[in-house]
């Protein structure tokens, strides 16, 4: 059975990593005013602007570090969920989500090797902003909230910058595969 140490850290670090590199693009390929617009770039009205979309995916990450290690959130982690929430008519600059990502990382690469390994059958309860709590176990909460929560995320700020022109592909988006391909010889 993989623990949730090896499943989630493994995963997030290169990931925010390559949400990173997507920000550097936007920077690099449009002038600085139209990059920074973009944190305010939303895919359908009702949806959150880029700016919530990074913030909520780092969010995800600290809520599984916290949640799987049976300890309260820091009130940092309700600064930036509010942060989030505000940042239709706040987003903040590029410059402070890569700040964000780079101080996510570097919680979770300072995790032990077995931090968040709880109880797989572990009861976790999982209270949402509307009011319904999930009652989960800590393996149900890391595979069907923590990772798929944080994809969601992930995704809509992909998306978004996709949207708005940046030159975005999917060796963007799995970067960190990247070291992993090899070119099969042709079959004759």
């Amino acid at each position: 059975m993989i623990s949730f140490t090896n499943l989630l850290a493994p995963t997030y670090v290169p990931l925010l990593t390559n949400l990173s590199a997507w920000l550097d693009k936007a920077k690099a390929e449009l002038p600085a005013d139209e990059a920074e617009i973009l944190l305010s770039a939303r895919l359908a009205d009702d949806m959150f602007p880029l700016a919530t979309q990074l913030r909520f995916a780092c969010v995800q990450v600290l809520e599984a570090l916290h949640r799987l290690q049976d300890k309260p959130f820091p009130e940092r982690v309700a600064a930036i969920v509010e942060q989030g929430r505000a940042a239709g008519d706040n987003p903040g600059t590029i410059a402070d989500a890569q700040v964000l990502i780079a101080a996510t990382i570097a919680e979770v690469e300072a995790l032990g090797a077995d931090t968040l390994d709880a109880d797989p059958d572990g009861a976790l309860a999982h209270a949402l902003p509307n009011g319904m709590v999930l009652d989960l176990t800590a393996q149900q909460y890391a595979r069907d909230w923590a990772l798929p929560q944080f994809y969601f995320h992930l995704m809509a700020a992909y998306a978004i910058l996709r949207h708005k022109g940046v030159a975005l592909g999917k060796a963007d988006y799995c970067a960190n595969m990247l070291p992993f391909v090899r070119q099969d010889e042709p079959a004759d």
